[in-house]
């Protein structure tokens, strides 16, 4: 049986990661884009630049669905294909300079409510919260690539009858 302590520091996580969640659903809402678009930019403004492949890894789409993502986001003005230097054959997605503004002014409550949060740590405590970051990042991604290759296998398999459970 979990302790108390534990307990509570589980509970606390819950809410941080649903807070996390439910910012970043109203962040799309406000911005006018689906969540799927909001994580792509973010993505894209994060490289500075994607191939529409790297673009369908980052973001779990298949590369029809990616294909269809990048047109809206073209035709709203947010981001441009471009040829690749290297490979003609490759397709680099860009931010559009300056497109972005209204995205930043719908993460500025979040940026100014973590400020006053982040203001309350020392140096030290923040390299430590940082740490966490950086290594907590790669694993929510690990978790996510594993829970959509197990729902690939479980959706692959036979179907289930939607009626009642056999007795």
């Amino acid at each position: 049986m979990a302790s108390d302590t534990e307990a509570n520091r589980h509970a606390i996580f819950r809410e941080y990661l649903d807070a996390v969640g439910l910012n970043g659903l109203a962040s799309a809402e406000a911005a006018g884009l689906h969540t799927s678009e909001w994580h792509a930019l973010s993505r894209i403004g994060l490289h500075g630049s994607l191939t529409s492949g790297q673009l369908a890894a980052e973001t779990g789409l298949t590369t029809g669905a990616t294909t269809r993502l990048i047109d809206r986001l073209e035709r709203a003005g947010y981001v441009r294909r471009a040829a690749d230097p290297d490979d003609r054959r490759r397709v680099i997605i860009e931010p559009v300079a300056g497109a972005l503004p209204e995205v930043d002014e719908v993460v500025g409550p979040a940026r100014r409510h973590l400020a006053e949060v982040l203001s309350r740590y020392s140096p030290e405590q923040l390299d430590l919260l940082f740490d966490y970051f950086a290594h907590a990042a790669p694993a929510f991604r690990a978790a996510t690539d594993e829970i959509r290759a197990a729902a690939t296998s479980r959706n692959r398999g036979p179907r289930r009858s939607s009626g009642p459970a056999p007795s």
